[in-house]
């Protein structure tokens, strides 16, 4: 079983937490859904947790509300920990580039003050 957690910035802020209760309920009840198979399963399905290509191993969390397409960027650290680092409402096919740079300078930071604090 995964554990999944959110990138809390040096500040303290947490991004993903801010983005979700921003969102309705009924989203933030669907996105927990989909957090609980990723956590559950051993092997996730494609359409709810995919490796994004040309990157610095980020993945993408894929949660569909209706007409709604939600995205949550993170990645592992080790095996079983799932670090959640941005969120998004997706509006376009392809993920916007900003939001996997904005993921993959999250994931440098966590690594270095994992590092800095054994």
């Amino acid at each position: 079983m995964r554990t999944i957690t959110f990138y809390t910035m040096s500040s303290g802020r947490c991004p993903v937490q801010e983005h979700l209760d921003d969102l309705p309920d009924k989203t933030v009840q669907k996105v927990a859904w989909v957090l609980r198979v990723i956590r559950d399963l051993e092997r996730v399905p494609a359409n709810y947790l995919k490796k994004l290509v040309n990157t610095d191993d980020i993945w993408e969390v894929r949660v569909d509300v209706g007409r709604n397409t939600f995205r949550l960027l993170g990645f592992f650290a080790g095996r079983e920990l799932v670090v959640l680092s941005n969120s998004f409402q997706k509006k376009t096919q392809e993920t916007p580039q900003a939001e996997i740079r904005l993921a993959e300078e999250r994931k440098a930071d966590y690594t270095r003050r994992r590092q800095d604090h054994g």
